[in-house]
């Protein structure tokens, strides 16, 4: 395959990655995971290049943090003039417009026809526990309901709410109390003998029985939902059973907290996924893609919630920097003027025949599921053997990242390779990306056939 954008100076990882790579092991924690063994020198649109002039094309976009590409010029432009101006001086000591004119833009894309604010935070976890916060104080109950399969962060409470033990939880105990798990539906692992509609029934009538099994409705102050679960899978669940809990919580007085960390500002085409599925969220939480790189989070919601706590009792130094609000600002202005809703729509599209046509020629690629574009296939061991297929896809992984693309895994079992390319990404770079991808999947199970 003649490879236009992915070029090859070295092997991977190179000399240069590798002797910084020693230093990694000698002064950082192995604790923090990567992906990669080479080490990034400049970054531009959907490429990255190594610090040995490799060239790879980005389909993880920093785990989904990068819609609008690298280092896109508006947002540069708007970094460098607010580094000009000043960095920062605490929004709790001066505050700045450009807070204001973020939360703003937020109130008015979010869904609900009701009046909003918006609170900014660091990051994603952040962006959850004060969610929570809010809930709690505005509920006056303790109860949250997150569910199996979701991911939420990795601070204390973040952490309890994410159903990964590894390597998210184990030994990091005690955890948080009154944090509750209820099912989720994971269409492609339903009983066999049921329909989409019938499974989609009997999960609804188990999150009812929950209810009463596990937990009072009462008691609980939020239920806490990403629309499409994302390191759990890029599992996709049906309208009617988010319908539903929305509906069971209008009933009880329990907020609805949409998660959007991962699946907002375009990913799935629309601002937020939770529009997908005709529901309005009481919050919403966002990070990751929000700023383009830049650390920022918020949580967006009806103004009586997110008034009712009193003054100093939510925030932090750098909560809602100045880089951020500015990075974040110059997101929307992108999505928006590159029409990059419409765009995530075609990528997917793109991105989805692809994987059918894998998953046609290999029965391993049990599952294709996604939405806009963010799209993912679960390896399993065959066509009539479901059983999930970690090992084939960290050697696709790491056959891919050799060859010029970086991927990620994801899934509960590490099982399922997920695409969070840039939304800016060219189709030429797209369908190179796609095809090296292709040949790491042909490759892993023609090895492994042969091994059989």
């Amino acid at each position: 395959m003649e490879k236009k954008f992915v070029k090859r100076q070295t092997s991977v990882p190179g000399p240069k990655s590798l002797e910084i790579l020693a230093r990694r092991k000698q002064f950082v924690p192995k604790g923090i995971s990567n992906n990669s063994a080479a080490f990034v020198k400049k970054a531009k649109g959907a490429l990255v290049c190594d610090v040995d002039g490799n060239t790879y094309i980005d389909f993880a976009g920093a785990i989904g943090t990068l819609n609008v590409g690298h280092a896109h010029p508006r947002v540069v432009k708007a970094l460098e003039e607010q580094v000009n101006d000043f960095i920062h001086t605490g929004f709790n000591v001066m505050m700045y417009e450009s807070y204001i004119d973020l939360a703003e833009k937020l109130c008015k894309l979010a869904p609900g026809n009701f009046p909003k604010q918006a609170a900014f935070f660091n990051s994603g976890a952040e962006a959850v526990e004060n969610a929570v916060k809010l809930a709690r104080k505005y509920t006056k109950r303790q109860g949250i309901v997150a569910f199996s399969r979701g991911f939420h962060g990795r601070t204390l409470l973040a952490m309890t709410m994410t159903s990964k033990v590894k390597p998210y939880k184990l030994g990091f105990g005690p955890f948080a109390p009154e944090i509750y798990k209820a099912p989720y539906p994971y269409m492609f692992r339903r009983p066999e003998r049921l329909t989409e509609q019938q499974y989609s029934k009997l999960v609804i009538a188990q999150f009812e029985q929950f209810l009463l099994s596990e937990v009072a409705p009462e008691t609980i102050a939020a239920v806490v939902m990403e629309p499409i679960q994302g390191e759990g899978g890029f599992i996709v669940p049906s309208v009617e059973f988010v319908q539903r809990v929305r509906e069971i919580c209008n009933e009880y007085g329990i907020l609805f907290i949409a998660d959007e960390i991962q699946t907002g500002f375009a990913r799935t085409g629309k601002y937020f996924a939770i529009d997908h599925f005709g529901v309005v969220p009481d919050l919403i939480t966002v990070s990751k893609s929000m700023g383009a790189g830049v650390p920022i989070s918020g949580v967006i919601g009806r103004t009586e919630i997110m008034d009712s706590a009193d003054v100093g009792e939510i925030g932090g130094t750098y909560c809602g920097s100045p880089l951020g609000c500015r990075a974040a600002l110059a997101v929307l202005d992108i999505i928006e003027e590159e029409k990059l809703n419409e765009r995530a729509l075609v990528l997917g599209e793109r991105i989805r025949s692809s994987m059918i046509g894998l998953a046609k020629r290999f029965g391993q690629i049990g599952d294709v599921r996604g939405l806009g574009a963010m799209w993912a296939m679960e390896i399993v061991m065959g066509a009539n053997d479901l059983t999930p297929n970690k090992a084939a896809v960290g050697k696709i992984v790491k056959l891919a990242g050799e060859r010029g693309l970086l991927l990620l895994s994801a899934g509960l079992y590490s099982n399922v390779i997920r695409i969070l390319m840039p939304l800016t990404i060219s189709d030429a770079e797209l369908d190179e990306g796609l095809a090296i991808l292709e040949d790491a999947v042909t490759t892993v199970f023609a090895q492994e056939e042969s091994a059989n």
